[in-house]
């Protein structure tokens, strides 16, 4: 167990890593080439961006988490049918996104808060990324389920790919040749393309276990599909939204230089969620497998492993933020603004001190959903998501930045005692 633990987590969070690099790398080459406006148009696009994978990763870990539930009772057939019926799913949300990005995406600029000096930039970021978004849906359907057939080295590999090629990409298009927005967003969409090609010899090679079957959508399997998957993509979505409130909170309270700041914050914070969402996602198909098995006794040990290291990498990261928080602000503060500077190392160590609270969160509500548990699951990342969340930025912006800070680590203690009561519920529970 402790074999199978290590290597699907290990290579789960290297690969989210890798993934998160890429929108740091549109952060680091955006800021340097367009500045503090290019910084503050990026941030808000980045809630789309959250949308879109959030998206995926609904229909890929609910599709995945189901495969891997039948394939433990050898049941392949029926695992087909699930793989299929998360194709149509994509096919369908794709549409919606493609043409939210033709028809609205005015309105949409407009209601996350861009200003004249944001608005064309972040037009343009958002309407390439909406019209892109089948691959990045395809790409997370693809890799959840080939790391559920039992294969996560090549979804690593596939993810570290695309990721490190957006940010030769990024330098390519924003510098070389000039590209600036337009660049770093074709950049960052041809990172999933890149993946699914790296993928695909699982394919042409016949290695896997699933396949796509000639049949009707089936809306019952539809629904469970994303009930399981719900959880992962209300944790990406909500945090699209709260950032949408923190932007508009923030722009009344510090202007674009506090939009910059948080946009730094909320890039640090896509890399630490991704080492979260790694152990979350790792531990998946080892969960569904053995809940498929009712091995409730590993199904335990499992989760008491993946808490663990995530308490141990927790104090490390929050230890490394506060004593080089100035470092990193500076690899962003190009044009070296003090009033950014020090609003981002106040803000950088108020807020990262409930990253180990949120990482317990997400690995909860992930492990509830791989037990066929996606009422409790969804209720933790509602808590965390919306339904704390935004009272609570509001009711502390009273207090200036200090206040929209603190939101985040209060959210998730409160959020965290009902995701303890869940779990201990479960593990009660043969």
């Amino acid at each position: 167990m402790r074999k199978e633990f290590s290597r699907y987590v290990t290579m789960n969070i290297l690969g989210m890593l890798g993934l998160s690099c890429y929108i740091l790398a549109d952060t680091y080459f955006v800021a340097g080439w367009l500045g503090e406006n290019g910084l503050a148009a990026l941030n808000l696009a980045i809630p789309v961006y959250s949308l879109i994978s959030g998206a995926g990763l609904m229909l890929g870990m609910g599709g995945g988490a189901k495969y891997t539930i039948l394939k433990s009772c050898h049941e392949f057939e029926q695992g087909s049918l699930i793989f299929t019926n998360t194709i149509y799913l994509g096919i369908f949300i794709s549409l919606l996104f493609e043409i939210i990005g033709i028809l609205f995406i005015n309105q949409i600029v407009i209601l996350l808060g861009a200003d004249e000096n944001t608005f064309e930039m972040s037009s343009i970021y958002l309407k390439i990324l909406l019209l892109c978004s089948p691959f990045f849906l395809l790409n997370q359907i693809l890799i959840c389920f080939v790391r559920n057939d039992g294969n996560p080295k090549i979804t690593m590999i596939a993810m570290l790919t695309g990721s490190f090629s957006n940010i030769i990409l990024d330098y390519g298009f924003i510098y070389l040749l000039h590209g600036g927005m337009k660049g770093a967003v074709i950049a960052t969409c041809l990172s999933p393309v890149i993946s699914i090609a790296v993928i695909s010899p699982y394919f042409i090679k016949k290695q896997n276990q699933f396949h796509l079957v000639k049949m009707l959508p089936e809306i019952p399997q539809m629904t469970r599909i994303l009930m399981i998957g719900a959880a992962s993509f209300v944790t990406e979505v909500s945090g699209g939204i709260i950032m949408i409130v923190f932007n508009l909170l923030i722009y009344h309270l510090a202007g674009n230089t506090g939009i910059a700041t948080y946009g730094i914050i909320a890039n640090i914070s896509l890399v630490i969620i991704s080492i979260d969402t790694g152990i979350a996602q790792g531990i998946q198909p080892l969960v569904s497998y053995e809940t498929g098995k009712n091995n409730h006794k590993n199904i335990i040990k499992i989760i008491k492993h993946a808490l663990f290291l995530e308490i141990v990498l927790s104090i490390f990261i929050y230890f490394f933020l506060f004593i080089f928080a100035s470092a990193i602000v500076s690899v962003f503060n190009k044009e070296n603004n003090s009033t950014l500077q020090e609003l981002a190392i106040n803000g950088i160590r108020l807020y990262f001190t409930g990253c180990g609270l949120a990482g317990m969160n997400i690995i909860i509500a992930s492990f509830l959903a791989s037990c066929e548990k996606p009422i409790q699951s969804n209720l933790i990342s509602m808590l965390r998501g919306i339904i704390l969340m935004i009272p609570l930025s509001f009711l502390l912006a009273r207090w200036g930045l200090l206040g929209v800070w603190l939101t985040y680590p209060i959210t998730e203690f409160l959020t965290g005692i009902m995701s303890i009561i869940f779990l201990v519920k479960q593990k009660r529970t043969p």
